[in-house]
């Protein structure tokens, strides 16, 4: 079994939630979701994010939930295949709800290009492409 990531999100309306990040491009998957209470979204074979109530979140936090307005709890970065799928994702993003660049989108020439948005409790996500073969090209051991 390949190794997988999930990020797992406290939210204050699951279903709400699930219909911002199936806007985003991710599917739910029914096995691992309770009305309510969780949803699995899959973005890829290795990513998926845990969008989770309060209540059931706070069952697998040491810690009390932070206010994801008041302040930066983690940063989730998805890469994309070209800027115009960067542009195309944070416009699905905002069309479903969220708010889109909290900061300025970042350029650096022809070799990367990101943009962030807030999703509907909160939470801040990064879009990013990169041409990985201009960014080693000429560094050390590239």
């Amino acid at each position: 079994m390949p190794r997988m990531i999930f990020v797992n999100l406290p939210v204050a309306d699951v279903e709400r939630a699930a219909g911002f990040y199936a806007a985003l491009g991710a599917e739910r998957d029914a096995r691992f979701s309770q009305p309510g209470t969780a949803a699995a979204m899959v973005f890829s074979d290795a990513i998926v994010v845990m969008l989770l109530s309060h209540a059931h979140f706070a069952h697998f936090a040491p810690r009390p939930i932070a206010d994801a307005r008041a302040a930066t709890e983690v940063l989730i970065c998805l890469s994309e295949e070209s800027r115009a799928a960067v542009d195309a994702r944070v416009a699905r993003a905002v069309d479903a709800g969220g708010r889109a660049d909290l900061r300025a989108p970042q350029a650096m020439g022809e070799m990367m290009y990101s943009r962030n948005l807030e999703d509907l409790d909160g939470h801040v996500i990064e879009l990013m492409w990169m041409d990985a073969a201009a960014v080693t090209q000429g560094q050390p051991g590239a």
